[in-house]
């Protein structure tokens, strides 16, 4: 029961981080950038704990796919198949189909710097819960 706890807490958190992130960078947000935001560190949060060995760039650039391939799989079901437009990355260089492109994916490498660190602290604060 505590994991879920736990798992929630750190969802809920990458729910309105990853919304205030992009409310502060575009000026908007639509919910399913809430849903995917909650499911990219709850993601990373798992790969963060089973790998706290590994180095930092590592761990990044593991949250960077993550973060690119749920922008993909979100992408395709809102933009291309819904027809709901929440995001187009055609004007940028190298982009797929306007659903991702390098330069977001090297952005998300630098967001997931703070993600990991956010993820330990989560991680020690919810491990003096369970003592």
């Amino acid at each position: 029961m505590k994991k879920i706890a736990e798992y929630c807490a750190v969802y809920s958190a990458g729910a309105a981080a990853y919304s205030l992130i992009e409310i502060l960078w575009r000026g908007f947000t639509h919910w399913t950038m809430a849903l995917t935001g909650g499911l990219c560190l709850t993601l990373i949060y798992a790969v963060d704990g089973a790998y706290e060995s590994t180095p930092l760039w590592k761990r990044c650039a593991a949250g960077s796919l993550i973060i690119t391939l749920a922008e993909l799989a979100v992408g395709f079901t809102v933009n291309t198949l819904l027809h709901w437009n929440v995001w187009d990355y055609s004007e940028r260089r190298l982009n797929f189909h306007g659903l991702i492109c390098p330069l977001y994916t090297f952005l998300w490498f630098l967001l997931c710097i703070p993600a990991n660190f956010a993820c330990d602290g989560i991680r020690k604060l919810f491990s003096k819960f369970s003592r």
